[in-house]
C-alpha cells in the first residue's frame, strides 16, 4: 500500500488545538437564567434564581476551582472528559433506538453494486480504505476556514464496542492503554437471519481481498445460512444493567460464548444483510433505526445495513462518535469508486475470504432471555412513529432570502410547533465544537424571547408583514448569536451539570439545587430535539425521540433540498403529523415573508 504524503498528518494538529474553555461560574449562572426564563412563569423564575444564588454564594466557587484544576492537569484533554463518560456511558436505558442514530445513503452508481452483496462489498472496501488512511495518518484533517479540526474520534470508528455495565458502561476501543495503536484485526462480522459470521476481509498480510471476492463470500454466506439463527444480538436491545447481567451469564455459560463475544467486540465493524427491501425511504429509515434486532449488535460503533435490493445505510453507537465523524466516514466512502479504494489499498485476488459462523452455546434460560428481549424491543419499536417531510428547496434558498439556513430551519420548527401544539416548548440543538482539542458538541437551548415574539407575531392579526419581518430578523439574529457562543464553548448546561457531578463524586447524596430547579427541569424537558447532517451522500438522517412528548427532528439541509425525519411516541403520533403539516406551511410562509 502506498500513500502520497499529506501536508499535515491526521493527528498532527491535535495537541496544538486550543482546549475547550472552562466557562466562568458567574457567566454560566447568568446564561442559565437567561436561557430558561422564556419557558418559565414568575414563580418558577424566582425559585430558579434562588437556586442559582445558592450555588454562586455556596458550593459553586469551590466546585469551580476543582474543575479548573482538573482542566489544567497535563493528563486532561478537556474539562468535559469525565462529563462525557457520565453523559453517554452512564445512561441506563436501552441505546437501541433511544441513543443510536442512522444515515440512509444515496444509491451507488457502480453497476457492480446494484445487488446486496455487491453493495456490501463496496462499503466494506470503502471503510477499509478510510481505516487505512486513519491508521497511516494520511487522512487530511478536516478544516474550517483553513484551521484544522480535531480528528480524535476517527480512532474509534473501527473495532470499537460499547460494553454494558451494572452502573456505568465502558468503551472497548483501540488507541487506549489496554489496546495501543490502531486495530490489527482482519475480520468483520456479518449478520444474516439471526446468524453471526466472521468474515476475514483482510488477508494474512493485511491486504484486502477484492470487491468481487468479498461479494462472492457474502453470497455464499447467504446461501449457506438458511434457517433462523440464535439471534443473540437481541440482547443488546435491553436496558444497560439488564444487558450487563445477560452478557455475564451468556459469557460464563460456555467458553464458546466468551469466544463469540470476543470475535464480535473486536471486529472492525458489522455488516447486516437484510432479507427485505422496503420501497420507501421512511420504511428504510425505520429499519435502520430499529430494524430486525436479530441482525444487529447495537453496541458496535459501526454497522452497515444493506437491504436485499442494495439500498444501504449505517447504524452508529454514540458513546465515542458524533455525527460529524460518521459523516466523514460516509463521505470518504463515496468520495471515490470502489475500484479506486481497492487500488489505494493494494487489494488483490487471494481467493474467497474465509467465512466462519460464530458458534454459541445457548441454554434454555438464555434462549428465553433472547426471545423476551426481542419481543420487548419489537413492542418498543412499534410504539415509535416516524415521518418524513421533504422540501424541494434548501440552504441556497435561505441564503437568497438573506438568512442563515439553520436559523431558517429552526424558526420554521418553532412556528410549526406552536401551531401544532399551541405553545413553544424546550428545544435542544447539537452544536459541534470540533475546533477544540478533543472537542465534541455543546448543548444549545433554542428558545429565546425573540422566538416567542416572532411566533406570536406570525399569528397576530394586528401585526403586518413589516412587523413580522422585524420579529423574524431579531429571532434569527438571537439564534445565530447563541449558536456562535455555543460553538465557542460559552454555554451553561454542560458546565453546571459537571459541577453537580463533581459535587456528587465528592460524596454529596443529592445533586446541586440548581439542577433540580424548575428552570433546569423545564429547559431540559425537550419537546423537540434537533440535529443536522449536511451531506450529499445521505438521503435521510434519523434518531429516536428523547421522551414520550418529544419530537426527534433530524434533518439533512443541502443547497437544493431539505429532508426532515421526525420521530415520537406513537401514542402522540397525531401531534407529530400535525407538526409535519404545519412545518410545510411555516416554511412557505417564512419564504413568502422574506421574499
Amino acid at each position: 500500500m502506498s500513500d502520497a504524503a499529506p501536508t499535515i498528518g491526521t493527528f498532527d494538529a491535535e495537541d496544538d488545538l486550543p482546549r475547550v474553555p472552562v466557562p466562568a461560574l458567574a457567566d454560566s449562572a447568568a446564561q442559565f437564567l437567561e436561557w430558561c426564563s422564556p419557558l418559565l412563569d414568575d414563580d418558577q423564575i424566582a425559585q430558579t434564581k434562588a437556586a442559582v444564588d445558592q450555588l454562586v454564594t455556596g458550593p459553586g466557587p469551590g466546585l469551580q476551582a476543582a474543575l479548573e484544576e482538573y482542566a489544567a492537569a497535563p493528563t486532561t484533554h478537556s474539562w468535559l472528559d469525565e462529563f462525557w463518560e457520565s453523559r453517554y456511558l452512564g445512561r441506563r436505558d436501552r441505546i437501541a433506538l433511544n441513543a443510536n442514530f442512522f444515515f440512509l445513503f444515496r444509491p451507488s452508481d457502480d453497476p457492480a453494486e446494484q445487488d446486496q452483496a455487491g453493495r456490501a462489498a463496496g462499503l466494506i472496501l470503502g471503510a477499509l480504505d478510510h481505516k487505512h488512511r486513519v491508521d497511516t495518518e494520511t487522512l487530511p484533517p478536516t478544516t474550517r476556514r483553513g484551521a484544522p479540526m480535531t480528528m480524535d474520534q476517527h480512532k474509534f470508528l473501527f473495532s470499537a464496542t460499547r460494553i454494558p455495565g451494572d452502573e456505568q458502561d465502558t468503551a472497548r476501543t483501540p488507541y487506549t492503554d489496554t489496546w495501543p495503536g490502531p486495530s490489527r484485526e482482519r475480520h468483520v462480522v456479518v449478520f444474516t437471519n439471526g446468524h453471526a459470521v466472521r468474515l476475514d476481509v483482510l488477508g494474512p498480510d493485511g491486504t484486502p481481498h477484492t470487491a468481487a471476492e468479498i461479494a462472492a463470500a457474502l453470497r455464499a454466506v447467504r446461501d449457506r445460512v438458511t434457517g433462523p439463527g440464535p439471534a443473540v444480538g437481541k440482547l443488546t436491545t435491553k436496558a444497560r444493567a439488564a444487558w450487563a447481567a445477560s452478557r455475564r451469564a451468556l459469557r460464563d455459560e460456555h467458553p464458546d460464548n466468551a469466544a463469540a463475544l470476543e470475535t464480535i467486540e473486536t471486529a472492525l465493524f458489522c455488516v447486516s444483510l437484510e432479507d427485505g427491501a422496503p420501497g420507501e425511504d421512511l420504511a428504510r429509515g425505520k429499519q435502520l433505526l430499529a430494524g430486525n434486532a436479530a441482525n444487529r449488535w447495537f453496541d458496535k460503533a459501526v454497522t452497515f445495513v444493506v437491504f436485499a435490493d442494495g439500498a444501504a445505510g449505517i447504524n452508529t453507537e454514540h458513546c465515542r462518535l458524533d455525527g460529524t465523524t460518521v459523516l466523514a466516514l460516509v463521505d470518504g466512502i463515496f468520495a471515490e469508486t470502489t475500484a479506486a479504494h481497492a487500488e489505494h489499498l493494494g487489494a488483490h485476488a487471494q481467493g474467497e475470504p474465509t467465512a466462519t459462523e460464530i458458534g454459541w452455546s445457548i441454554t434454555d434460560e438464555r434462549a428465553a432471555d433472547i426471545r423476551a428481549a426481542g419481543d420487548d424491543f419489537t413492542a418498543f419499536a412499534d410504539s415509535v412513529a416516524t415521518e418524513l417531510v421533504i422540501f424541494e428547496h434548501g440552504s441556497e434558498r435561505a441564503k437568497e432570502l438573506g438568512v442563515s439556513p439553520d436559523a431558517f430551519a429552526q424558526m420554521a420548527y418553532q412556528l410549526a410547533h406552536r401551531r401544532a401544539k399551541g405553545f413553544i416548548g424546550a428545544t435542544y440543538e447539537s452544536i459541534a465544537t470540533l475546533q477544540f482539542h478533543h472537542g465534541r458538541t455543546e448543548a444549545m437551548r433554542v428558545v429565546t424571547p425573540e422566538i416567542l415574539a416572532f411566533t406570536a407575531a406570525m399569528d397576530d392579526p394586528g401585526s403586518d408583514d413589516g412587523a413580522r419581518r422585524a420579529a423574524f430578523d431579531a429571532a434569527a439574529t438571537a439564534h445565530g448569536n447563541r449558536a456562535r457562543a455555543c460553538q465557542a464553548g460559552e454555554a451553561p448546561e454542560q458546565h453546571l451539570w459537571e459541577l453537580s457531578l463533581i459535587h456528587q463524586r465528592r460524596g454529596a447524596s443529592e445533586p446541586l439545587a440548581v439542577v433540580e430547579s424548575p428552570g433546569w427541569r423545564i429547559m431540559r424537558d425537550d419537546f423537540m430535539s434537533t440535529s443536522s447532517a449536511p451531506s450529499v451522500n445521505v438521503r435521510v438522517f434519523g434518531f429516536g425521540s428523547t421522551s414520550t412528548q418529544c419530537i426527534g427532528v433530524a434533518y439533512v439541509l443541502l443547497p437544493d433540498r431539505w429532508i426532515v425525519h421526525l420521530s415520537t411516541a406513537a401514542a402522540v403520533g397525531e401531534q407529530m403529523s400535525r407538526f409535519a403539516v404545519e412545518l410545510r406551511a411555516a416554511a412557505d410562509e417564512i419564504t413568502t415573508l422574506l421574499g
